[in-house]
């Protein structure tokens, strides 16, 4: 066999004109090393500090306060609101505003002067085990030095029972058991839908103006709107069945309890799914090719999965990546779907999230209408 390698030289810089030419491609090449050494290196953080607390203080004496102020430098704990009665602190946490809510009796200070074993109350937000378990743990040795400056003179004799002037009970709310499947697996609702329904609808689309069928639409009086929701509306029903079976096989396969928060719930989902399409439909009007639809899809998906909270405690990201985080519709619909699963939430406590949703709806589907006018025309 006779080999050329002027003729090898010659195809080898067509290819790689061509790579730079594609700048899809190029940048896929380039940034998705850059993205996942960034994300991974300083947005992953699987031991989360500076948590959102409430406190309910019944006690107004000088040992409240010194415990309030260990928590407060063991750098695991926010506290962010003080709140008035018990009621309040069950709001905040099931809203998710809190991820621990610390109750001090009204007769804390006078049992620790008699030596009485006191109880310090720590409700923590379990769904996500993986963000409360390096607090639980600095909340366990909370006694030991907390009032280690304030036990000074008589007060300061060995009491009673552990060696220790107070105990620190922890009830983990949601997921008592910390049962990871319990968060993983509802996430799924989430991150699955995302990953089939843009992939799905960009090549889709993408593949009919290849063929030529989009052409035909020109000669049509069809507006684009009306294309838009006449192309989405049966993968919306896709998207339904494919929750439905998710949940349906969580709660038989893994026993995630279902709580109720139906209607929140629901609209989250249908929120999320129509959201999903119309990025979809958005990126088949940019994309030339069914490569490139795919391509900016995984671009898409890999922001979606490592900074909405998924994999990750999404409080243990610095404050840019919990802000990129935000602007994921993924991440509210993570919310949605564990406070619905896990804790029973209505439309009312979802409302930040399900907002956050129908305005993601409202922008993608409104780019996604102009940049398909613009393509007919």
């Amino acid at each position: 066999m006779d080999l050329s390698l002027s003729r090898i030289v010659a195809i080898l810089s067509k290819e790689f004109i061509q790579l730079v030419r594609d700048r899809l491609t190029y940048a896929m090449i380039i940034g998705i090393p850059v993205i996942q050494l960034l994300l991974f290196g300083y947005a992953i953080n699987s031991d989360p500090k500076h948590l959102p607390t409430a406190v309910l203080v019944q006690d107004n004496g000088q040992f409240s306060r010194s415990v309030i102020g260990a928590l407060e430098r063991s750098n695991y704990f926010d506290i962010r609101y003080s709140a008035r009665s018990p009621a309040e602190m069950d709001r905040l946490i099931e809203r998710g505003s809190v991820q621990f809510a610390v109750t001090i009796p009204g007769d804390f200070t006078r049992r620790v002067v008699r030596k009485d074993n006191p109880q310090i109350l720590v409700e923590a937000d379990a769904s996500d085990p993986a963000a409360t378990g390096g607090a639980v743990a600095a909340l366990l040795q909370l006694p030991s030095y907390a009032l280690m400056h304030d036990l000074k003179g008589p007060v300061a004799m060995p009491v009673k029972d552990n060696g220790q002037p107070f105990q620190v009970v922890v009830q983990r709310r949601y997921n008592p058991e910390s049962i990871t499947s319990y968060n993983i697996v509802p996430g799924l609702v989430a991150t699955i839908l995302t990953m089939t329904l843009v992939m799905m609808t960009s090549l889709a689309m993408t593949r009919e103006t290849e063929r030529g069928t989009m052409e035909m639409l020109l000669s049509t009086p069809v507006r684009p709107l009306e294309v838009m929701v006449g192309k989405l509306t049966p993968y919306v029903v896709v998207g339904i069945l494919q929750a439905a079976i998710i949940m349906t096989l969580a709660r038989l396969l893994f026993g995630v309890p279902v709580e109720g928060g139906w209607a929140a719930l629901g609209l989250g989902m249908l929120l999320f799914i129509v959201g999903s399409l119309s990025l979809g439909f958005l990126i088949s009007t940019l994309a030339r090719n069914q490569l490139q639809a795919m391509q900016m899809s995984f671009f898409y998906f890999l922001p979606s999965i490592l900074l909405s909270g998924f994999l990750f405690p999404f409080r243990g990201m610095p404050m840019w990546a919990q802000w990129i985080g935000t602007a994921l519709p993924v991440t509210h619909m993570l919310r949605v779907v564990r406070g619905s699963m896990l804790k029973g939430v209505g439309i009312a406590e979802a409302l930040p999230s399900l907002g956050a949703l129908a305005l993601f709806v409202a922008i993608v589907a409104g780019i996604a209408v102009k940049e398909y006018r613009t393509t007919l025309d």
